[in-house]
């Protein structure tokens, strides 16, 4: 309907269309009520159990970190041991007859970095995973240049102890880490239906909160609008305020609501 249309609505009709909605609503939204009410008591057991398997994935994830971070940690200290004993051994000359590949990759070096990496960048799990596989890597390396030493070099004991606690954990923690991506994959949908389940919960609530504020309405709406039918939009006896005082003060010339308010507003300026 355009504006013109809408304004040669005579204001028994208005009254009448809105008197026919509201008992429409009185009518039709104890049902609404009714189905909203069964729908959020269906709702609310799926929501918690989402809830409930969404903590316990989270759980699971934050068990695996700790242990990889833990691993890590200890990993990382005999690191700085078994470089301490290098330098040492060096000094020493229990290592002049390192082999020219050792010397070149230099491993010690290459797992501090990365251990750098992991421990202080912001990596994304595929970066990280990289960085893991090319630890895995150097370690690798290195077995072949030990196995050959191990019994040769008796000063070695304490480098070849904390080298071997250093390895041990730092599979532990690769370990961890693959299977603190695969709960973290796991989480991922719980989480998703977690959330999907309380945002219909959510709005079922709001849906359900404002049919049973307009069921409470409809009876002093549909009175009240009866009584404008029955008394008329404007006189004292009925106690309405009159709801045509402005358009009928515009047919007969006088101002607008919104020009009397300008008016007073100038008057306001023009006394201060």
């Amino acid at each position: 309907m355009d504006a013109q249309l809408l304004l040669e609505v005579k204001p028994e009709e208005l009254a009448e269309g809105l008197l026919s909605r509201w008992k429409a609503l009185e009518e039709q939204l104890p049902s609404v009520i009714r189905n909203l009410e069964a729908e959020e008591e269906s709702l609310l057991p799926r929501m918690k159990r989402a809830i409930e398997a969404h903590r316990i994935a989270n759980e699971s994830v934050a068990s695996k970190k700790e242990e990889r971070n833990s691993s890590q940690a200890v990993a990382r200290s005999k690191l700085t041991e078994v470089k301490e004993s290098v330098e040492l051994l060096s000094t020493k000359g229990g290592m002049v007859s390192l082999d020219p590949e050792w010397k070149k990759i230099k491993l010690l070096e290459e797992l501090e970095n990365i251990e750098a990496k992991i421990e202080t960048s912001a990596l994304d799990h595929k970066e990280e995973r990289k960085l893991i596989a090319k630890r895995r890597k150097v370690i690798e390396q290195n077995e072949k240049w030990l196995k050959d030493r191990r019994e040769s070099n008796p000063e070695m004991s304490k480098y070849i102890e904390s080298r071997k606690v250093m390895i041990s954990n730092f599979k532990v923690s690769e370990s961890a880490h693959s299977r603190m991506l695969k709960a973290v994959e796991k989480a991922q949908p719980l989480y998703e239906k977690k959330v999907k389940l309380q945002t219909e919960i959510r709005d079922t609530r709001r849906q359900l909160d404002r049919a049973k504020e307009l069921y409470a309405q409809s009876s002093d709406a549909i009175s009240l609008w009866e009584g404008k039918l029955a008394s008329g939009f404007g006189d004292e006896v009925s106690g309405f305020d009159d709801l045509l005082l402005d358009m009928n003060r515009v047919l007969e010339g006088g101002p607008s609501s919104f020009a009397k308010k300008r008016v007073e507003k100038k008057k306001v300026r023009e006394e201060e």
